[in-house]
């Protein structure tokens, strides 16, 4: 697979201008590989933005599996994935590891001017004492009573949220302190399809919070074929696969791929009529929706989490609250221009725009460290 760090690197020439150099760390989950093999993903999010760093002309360490591949210099604390790890009955706590490679890169710290950190909240707490500024992104929820107390009691941690959604329950004066940053997507990787779509995509776990089964039912309303990408993760999931979603596969009017790699996957966004995105739970971002975006494939959703934040309605596909709307959502989804859906991605959704933004607020911490510390000398 291209990255931006092994193709043209001018194209991020002009992208950020404004400094020296940094010298970086990323500190990635440890559940999958960087870049993730068919799983999108925080994983996927530090591949992008890693690459896009390092082909700005910053010097970045990745600590991640040591099956990840990287244009950075690549630090493991595992050979594998935990994923992997876990399968081959050589892993069982997944804590024991993702704490040790943030403590790896605390033991580099001096090396580096900031450290990212993709690792969860609860190495806000890990965190704490680094020498120089920390970013976290929580990729999960920051909405529980665990993490509203975690992060009053580090009132100065500086978290970065993936959408004003994902923050809509901290306390006003806690919030009012975290930006929101939103993904990026590989741009060029997602090459765009301006002709009609040929069915109806979904792609997500078979969960009912993900809900394939609305998708299946608004496919049915409007007599058009739907092709159901991606796979149980869990025993509970299994279940709602094999009762709520594997009758219905006929391999005609309902189509299973599965847990698809990279390259198919962007094959079968761009091929899609619209993507479905009718969710149950409040996500935080929803990569699908932008990925699709990418391709100029429109996308329907139900009005959950950051869907209004993404989507913008009339030019890159339409949300609802209501389920019973969405097959004449759907209708006009595929009249929308694709060309134009592609614009908006490029628009608001690049790589450029993602890294341009953690380097403003990378910067910003530097330099106010470094203000505190000549007013203490």
């Amino acid at each position: 697979m291209d990255t931006p760090a092994n193709t043209d690197r001018r194209i991020f020439e002009s992208a950020e201008d404004s400094g020296r150099a940094l010298r970086i760390a990323q500190i990635a989950p440890l559940w999958t590989r960087v870049p993730p093999a068919t799983y999108g993903g925080a994983e996927l999010m530090v591949h992008w933005l890693t690459e896009t760093l390092v082909a700005m002309g910053h010097e970045v360490t990745l600590f991640a599996s040591g099956d990840s591949q990287t244009s950075a210099e690549l630090v493991s604390v595992c050979d594998e994935n935990l994923i992997g790890l876990m399968e081959k009955k050589l892993a069982y706590n997944y804590d024991y590891y993702v704490i040790e490679n943030t403590i790896e890169a605390l033991r580099r710290a001096g090396e580096f001017d900031v450290v990212h950190c993709h690792a969860g909240a609860a190495m806000i707490a890990i965190t704490s004492g680094c020498p120089v500024p920390v970013v976290h992104t929580v990729h999960a929820g920051l909405d529980s009573p665990d993490e509203h107390w975690l992060l009053d009691r580090y009132p100065r941690a500086t978290v970065a949220a993936i959408s004003r959604s994902q923050v809509s329950t901290l306390n006003p004066a806690r919030r009012a302190n975290i930006p929101v940053i939103y993904h990026g997507c590989d741009l060029r990787e997602y090459r765009p399809r301006f002709e009609a779509g040929e069915y109806l995509g979904f792609i997500g776990r078979m969960s009912d919070y993900k809900n394939p089964v609305t998708a299946i039912e608004v496919a049915g309303k409007l007599a058009q074929p739907l092709v159901l990408a991606g796979t149980p993760q869990t025993s509970s999931e299994q279940d709602y696969f094999d009762t709520r979603v594997a009758p219905f596969i006929d391999d005609q009017r309902i189509s299973y791929l599965g847990a698809i790699e990279q390259a198919r996957k962007i094959d079968f966004m761009r091929r899609a009529s619209a993507m479905l995105f009718p969710i149950q739970w409040e996500e935080h971002f929803g990569l699908v929706m932008i990925e699709a975006m990418a391709c100029g494939t429109p996308v329907v959703a139900l009005k959950r989490g950051s869907v209004p934040e993404v989507i913008d309605p009339d030019v890159t596909g339409y949300f609802t609250d209501d389920p019973d709307e969405l097959p004449e959502l759907v209708l006009r989804a595929q009249r929308l221009d694709r060309k134009r859906i592609r614009q908006q991605a490029e628009a608001r959704f690049s790589l450029e725009r993602m890294a341009t933004d953690y380097l403003e607020l990378y910067r910003d911490l530097i330099a106010r460290q470094a203000d505190d510390r000549r007013r203490d000398s």
